[in-house]
C-alpha cells in the first residue's frame, strides 16, 4: 500500500464512524500460551547513516515479557532498570502485534490485541539525544498458528481493520511516526526518531479504527530519561489503567466481545490496572521493604481520565502530564491522569502493610476492577 492510501486511509478513520468487527465469536477458541520475543532487526539504511554520524554504540532495549505467559497482564515490576550511561546511543526497539484471547477475569474472556503479547506493551527506556529505531511487525514473527493468525487478518480486513501501526508520543514526526508504520499481516516497518525531550511518553496503535485498537490493550509508556538520569530509587514500578467495553456486563461468563456501541458512548465495563482484574494483587503484588525509595510509572492508555490514589499513602512527589524535568508537586493525595498522558510519583515505604491502588472514582475499583495491591514488608 503506498503512503498516499495509508494517509487517507487514516484521515478517513478519524472522521468516520465506528465500524464494527464481525463474526467475533469466531476468535473464542485460541489462547496463545506462549510468548517470544524476535531478535533485532537489520539497521535500515537512514538508521545506519544517523549512526554513522553520531558515532555512538548500538544496542537493542529488551522487550521480553515476564516468564507467566499464560497470563495477559504485565508485571508492574516489567520494565527496564534505570540507564547508567551519560552518552546517547542508538535503540532498537523489537515490537509484534498479536491478537490473544485470554481471560480478563475468572470464567471470563476477551479478545485482546496487544504489542508483544501484553497489556499494556513493553516499557521502553532511552536517554535524551537517542536515536530510537522502532522495527514493529503484524503478527507474532515464528508464530506456530500462522493459519489462525491469517484468519484473524481476513475477518479483520473484511471489517475494516487492515493493519496494526505504532504512534509514538514520544518521537516529533506526523503521527508519532504512525504513517509510515501502518504494517498489515506478514509485514514489518521501521521507524527512526530521535527522543528529543524527557519526559514520560504514552505509544499506542493509530489504525483505523483507532479508538477499537486501543481499546483492546494497544497501549504502553515510553521514558526518556534526562541528560543527567534520574535520581536514585530502590523500586520502580509500571502501571497502566485501561477502560475495557464488552457485550456482557461487568462479571458475565463466557467469551465477551469488544462492544461498538459502548465504546461509542464510553461506558466501558470494566476498568482495569494493566489489563486484567486483579493483575496486580496476590503473588502479582507490588512488593517493597520499609525504607525503600518507590518510584511509580503510572499512565492511562485508553479513553477515560483516571483518578489515581493510594490508601494510605501521600505522594512525596508528583510529576505531572509527564513532565519529569519540571519542579515536582509535593505531598499529594490523589492525581488526575489525562488519556494518553502519564505521571510518576516518588514515595518512601515507611509503614509495613497492605496498600490498595484504586482509581479514587471508587465504583471503578470496587466494582469494575481497577484495584492493585502495594505489599510493604518489614518493621516499622
Amino acid at each position: 500500500m503506498r503512503n498516499s492510501q495509508i494517509i487517507l486511509l487514516f484521515s478517513i478513520a478519524l472522521t468516520t464512524a465506528i465500524v464494527g468487527c464481525s463474526d467475533e465469536t469466531a476468535h473464542q477458541t485460541q489462547v496463545e500460551k506462549k510468548v517470544s520475543v524476535p531478535k533485532p532487526s537489520p539497521m535500515t539504511a537512514s538508521a545506519m547513516a544517523g549512526h554513522e554520524a553520531m558515532n555512538h554504540q548500538t544496542v537493542s532495549v529488551s522487550t521480553e515479557a515476564s516468564n507467566d505467559n499464560d497470563d495477559i497482564a504485565r508485571r508492574a515490576d516489567d520494565l527496564p532498570a534505570p540507564l547508567n550511561r551519560n552518552q546517547t546511543q542508538q535503540l532498537n526497539v523489537d515490537l509484534y502485534t498479536e491478537e490473544r484471547v485470554a481471560e480478563i477475569m475468572p470464567k471470563v474472556s476477551y479478545e485482546y490485541w496487544t504489542y508483544n503479547g501484553k497489556v499494556p506493551g513493553p516499557f521502553i527506556r532511552s536517554r535524551v539525544g537517542d536515536q530510537v529505531n522502532v522495527h514493529l511487525s503484524h503478527g507474532k514473527p515464528g508464530d506456530a498458528h500462522q493459519e489462525h493468525s491469517q484468519h484473524l487478518a481476513e475477518q479483520h480486513a473484511a471489517a475494516g481493520h487492515l493493519a496494526h501501526s505504532i504512534d509514538l508520543h514520544a518521537a516529533v514526526a506526523p503521527g508519532g511516526g504512525s504513517l509510515l508504520m501502518q504494517v498489515e499481516q506478514g509485514e514489518k516497518k521501521d521507524f527512526s526518531f530521535k527522543a528529543s525531550h524527557p519526559g514520560i511518553y504514552i505509544y499506542h496503535c493509530a489504525s483505523p479504527h483507532a479508538p477499537s485498537h486501543i481499546a483492546n490493550g494497544m497501549y504502553g509508556m515510553m521514558l526518556v530519561e534526562p541528560a543527567e538520569g534520574l535520581s536514585p530509587v530502590d523500586r520502580e514500578f509500571y502501571v497502566m489503567q485501561g477502560d475495557f467495553y464488552t457485550t456482557g456486563k461487568y462479571g458475565a461468563p463466557g467469551f465477551q466481545a469488544l462492544s461498538q456501541e459502548k465504546l461509542l458512548m464510553e461506558q466501558p465495563d470494566y476498568f482495569l490496572f494493566n489489563g486484567r482484574v486483579n493483575a496486580l494483587t496476590g503473588e502479582r503484588a507490588l512488593k517493597a521493604k520499609v525504607g525503600e525509595k518507590i518510584r511509580l510509572f503510572v499512565g492511562v492508555g485508553s479513553h477515560i481520565a483516571a483518578n489515581f490514589h493510594i490508601v494510605g499513602v501521600i505522594f512525596d512527589k508528583l510529576y505531572l502530564n509527564g513532565a519529569i524535568t519540571n519542579p515536582p508537586l509535593l505531598n499529594v493525595q490523589t492525581t488526575t491522569i489525562a488519556p494518553g498522558s502519564a505521571v510518576m510519583i516518588e514515595f518512601t515505604a515507611s509503614v509495613p502493610g497492605k496498600y490498595l491502588l484504586v482509581d479514587h472514582s471508587l465504583s471503578r475499583a470496587i466494582d469494575k476492577g481497577a484495584m492493585a495491591e502495594l505489599i510493604i514488608e518489614g518493621s516499622k
